[in-house]
């Protein structure tokens, strides 16, 4: 790998990612996150790809050797991988602010897992640029970048604020908190696998087709956003 190639993959998938961190963090500008824990949330993100990887990889390796890879499609083993990324994001969020004192507030929850998402999304997206502009070449990477800045991206972050909205919305009721957290994770793993599922059975023509629901879901977690706000003790 060229330095070249490291350093268009290093800004092809951080850039990006940055970019749809500064559209969310604008949904909490009245008491805005301390800049120190945001980036440490971010960098969580990051780093837990690095455990999230191998344990999908010894998840297809049991799927491969007990057959089944392919069971129904091939959607069983992508849920478990879409499940082992949403449990790394939630941990990475939980371990480094959630149990922080400075998450005083509901609205919190969504802002530091979206941050990890992210985190996580500029980590892949990193990983994705480095083999494809090596094997295919700049202009497929830039294609590759943004596809996933408009795709897989935005899951992440759909996927993760659902998560977080489980989490804020039992801010006020302990009580509830690991339901809605064990929902939240289970309703985020199964956009995440459906969008993977249909991503993969799509040809370059469809995949648009895939994107548009995908899309459509930034107007509900603005609307989730606002719902967040509203939430009272």
């Amino acid at each position: 790998m060229s330095y070249e190639t490291f350093l268009f993959a290093l800004l092809g998938g951080v850039l990006p990612a940055l970019l749809w961190l500064w559209f969310w963090l604008k949904e909490d500008k009245l008491h805005p996150e301390p800049r120190r824990l945001i980036i440490l949330t971010f960098l969580g993100g990051m780093l837990v790809v690095a455990l999230a990887l191998p344990a999908e990889r010894g998840v297809d390796f049991i799927f491969k050797s007990i057959g089944l890879s392919t069971y129904i499609g091939g959607f069983f083993i992508l849920f478990v991988w879409a499940a082992i990324e949403e449990i790394f994001k939630f941990l990475a969020a939980k371990n480094i602010a959630l149990n922080k004192k400075e998450f005083d507030e509901p609205i919190d929850a969504l802002i530091y897992l979206i941050t990890a998402a992210v985190g996580f999304a500029a980590m892949e997206n990193i990983l994705f640029l480095v083999n494809v502009v090596d094997n295919y070449g700049l202009e497929a990477g830039i294609l590759t970048g943004n596809l996933r800045f408009a795709g897989a991206t935005l899951l992440h972050v759909l996927s993760s604020s659902i998560v977080g909205a489980g989490i804020a919305f039992s801010f006020f009721h302990k009580e509830c908190y690991k339901r809605n957290l064990f929902w939240g994770l289970l309703f985020a793993t199964l956009l995440h696998t459906a969008f993977n599922f249909f991503i993969i059975r799509s040809s370059g023509e469809d995949i648009f087709r895939v994107f548009l629901p995908l899309w459509s879901l930034i107007i509900v977690l603005l609307i989730l956003f606002e719902k967040v706000k509203k939430i009272k003790k």
